[in-house]
């Protein structure tokens, strides 16, 4: 990787990130009857052996940069939420690429988070593009009583809406200087506090297999969550985030090989569509905002 760019090593750490994630959407459900509490502890639980050692390897303090505590606070109890609005979406959804494309809404959330909280402008089109956006979430949603996946669609667009939280609080503790890594250790070591008493009291006794496919999420959760931030330190945001969304082709593509041949239906496809078109516009827009700031 020596003479490769720092562009084309940002987009192959963020495609290996969206493989990740991938995998661990299908090891969710392959991991059959489980608890959605008691997998997300396991998803948990290798990040935060993997994050407590790459600390120690590094020799760097397991102290939050100073004033961001709190921060840590929020952004691992939004997170969580996102986590279980996302898991419980993946596993009670006929196809875990419409449980993918709404937790994809989460860049839209943080462009409206960081507007509230960080006032950071939007502007005109980017809120255009937001708009269209949650229309082709509804496209995949469905909100309608016929649909019998409307209460698992709506945690995943919450999942997409927690997720889009805690990334404005992880961008705001970046900006004031706090280390990534310890970022991923506070999530990790609060989502298994969190979710340790639920287990002590009411462990769902696994096979072999279901024990290997949990550990396989916690190592697929803490692959995407290493790349994706290897990713952003590699180059900027505007240049490689749109590769992001190929989770959804990846998540597809498991879905129908290794989870009984799932296909969405053609709204899904309709609502996928206008979702990643609008991101790919919003990719653009920001890309082109940026080079005639620096022409400037």
């Amino acid at each position: 990787m020596a003479n490769v760019n720092n562009r084309t090593k940002g987009i192959l750490c963020i495609l290996l990130s969206a493989l990740c994630f991938s995998g661990m959407s299908s090891f969710i459900n392959l991991s059959g009857d489980v608890p959605v509490v008691q997998k997300v502890f396991f998803r948990n639980l290798v990040a935060l052996f993997i994050a407590t050692a790459t600390l120690l390897k590094y020799k760097e303090s397991f102290k939050p940069h100073k004033g961001c505590f709190k921060y840590h606070l929020i952004r691992s109890s939004v997170g969580l939420l996102g986590v279980f609005g996302n898991f419980y979406a993946t596993t009670q959804m006929a196809s875990t690429a419409d449980a993918a494309i709404l937790n994809k809404m989460s860049p839209f959330f943080t462009l409206i988070f960081s507007a509230i909280f960080l006032k950071e402008k939007v502007k005109p089109r980017q809120a255009a593009a937001i708009a269209v956006a949650f229309v082709g979430a509804m496209f995949v949603i469905k909100p309608t009583m016929a649909n019998v996946e409307i209460i698992p669609s709506l945690c995943g667009f919450a999942g997409g809406m927690a997720a889009g939280a805690a990334y404005t609080c992880v961008r705001h503790m970046g900006n004031m200087g706090e280390n990534g890594r310890v970022t991923v250790f506070y999530f990790s070591l609060f989502s298994c506090v969190v979710t340790a008493p639920y287990l002590i009291f009411n462990f769902h006794p696994m096979t072999k297999m279901q024990w290997i496919y949990l550990l396989l999420v916690g190592v697929c959760a803490a692959g995407g969550q290493f790349a994706i931030t290897a990713a952003y330190t590699f180059a900027p945001s505007r240049e490689i985030s749109i590769y992001d969304y190929s989770n959804v082709i990846f998540t597809a593509i498991s879905g129908y090989f290794f989870l009984g041949g799932q296909v969405p239906d053609l709204w899904s496809f309709v609502g996928y569509f206008i979702i990643c078109a609008m991101a790919v516009w919003m990719f653009i827009y920001n890309n082109r905002e940026h080079r005639r700031k620096t022409v400037k």
